[in-house]
């Protein structure tokens, strides 16, 4: 098969299409005929070297695809040849075929093409996870997402506006805060103009940003408030204020999807696919695309990913 490979470090030109061993489902894999990927700020730190795949994983880029089951492993009875399905991954979805234990595997939701599903699988399953597993977003509260128009962002807002929250973004540009609003945020921050730690209190915020965010989020947080950091876009360190965390009865998290063994990712499948499919069924919950790519043009993708201009997913089309 083909797959695009990382021969040396860099930008994104190092990107390659080059013919690679045709892998094998083992026992509990679904072995899937890859429609369609997405790009992910993962791609591009693994392009650059600081993001290895875990150990075992495929060593192409790629945290999520849709396709077609081609072929079953021994013990999976869940999934048959001919499925249409879509995806997590650790890894491997720059790819033509690509194995994945069955519990990470999911039915295309129902209103969905096949490539448009590639673009659910990460954004979705982070979300999920995060702030309704982990932040316990309930109805009525508040979310504040950073970097709105991302994948993830995009998501974000949909998914709490469904769950009945009231849902705060922040996106550096006025066409990006435009699209926020179309998708249901309540209100929208531009941050390069307004500080939203002196405008917004949040029951629940999802972080990309990291170090530079962190004494602002704490800020920003109510009391009982939950800061879920799942990105360190500005930075690794800083100090806290651990006066604030205790008088505010706040929590901080740190959270990864893509190192988390299969059970675990299993459940969060699980939880997607019984909470929000059916939002996606009924057009509540959509994929936000702003581009489909040839997967062979991967450089391309990623050329787009890092010059900030996009809303959405940036997806790899076979």
């Amino acid at each position: 098969m083909r797959a695009i490979v990382i021969p040396v470090t860099g930008g994104p030109e190092v990107l390659e299409w080059r013919e690679v061993p045709d892998p094998r489902p083992g026992r509990g894999e679904v072995l899937i005929e890859v429609a369609a990927s997405a790009v992910n700020r993962a791609d591009v730190m693994q392009r650059q070297g600081r993001y290895d795949p875990p150990p075992g994983e495929p060593p192409y880029p790629g945290l999520e695809c849709s396709g077609v089951v081609a072929e079953v492993g021994e013990n999976v009875e869940q999934f048959r040849v001919g499925d249409r399905v879509c995806a997590l991954l650790g890894g491997g979805g720059y790819a033509e075929r690509v194995t994945v234990p069955w519990e990470q595997v999911m039915p295309v939701p129902d209103g969905v093409s096949l490539v448009e599903a590639a673009g659910l699988p990460e954004a979705v399953c982070t979300v999920w996870s995060n702030v309704f597993m982990l932040g316990r977003l309930r109805r009525s509260e508040t979310l504040l997402v950073h970097g709105g128009a991302s994948g993830i962002g995009t998501m974000a807002v949909q998914l709490a506006k469904a769950f009945g929250s009231r849902v705060v973004a922040t996106a550096g540009r006025a066409d990006k805060l435009e699209r926020l609003r179309e998708l249901g945020a309540d209100e929208v921050i531009n941050y390069r103009e307004e500080d939203f730690a002196e405008k917004v209190r949040a029951d629940v915020i999802l972080d990309i940003v990291g170090a530079k965010y962190l004494s602002r989020n704490l800020q920003a947080l109510r009391t009982g408030g939950r800061l879920i950091v799942i990105g360190l876009q500005g930075g690794v360190k800083a100090e806290i204020d651990l006066r604030t965390l205790l008088a505010k009865r706040a929590a901080v998290y740190g959270t990864t999807l893509r190192s988390r063994p299969a059970d675990e990712k299993g459940a969060i499948v699980r939880g997607v696919v019984g909470s929000v499919w059916p939002l996606v069924a009924a057009g509540a919950v959509r994929p936000v695309v702003y581009a489909e790519v040839p997967m062979a043009e991967a450089a391309e993708a990623h050329r787009m990913l890092d010059s900030g201009e996009h809303v959405g997913k940036i997806l790899l089309v076979r």
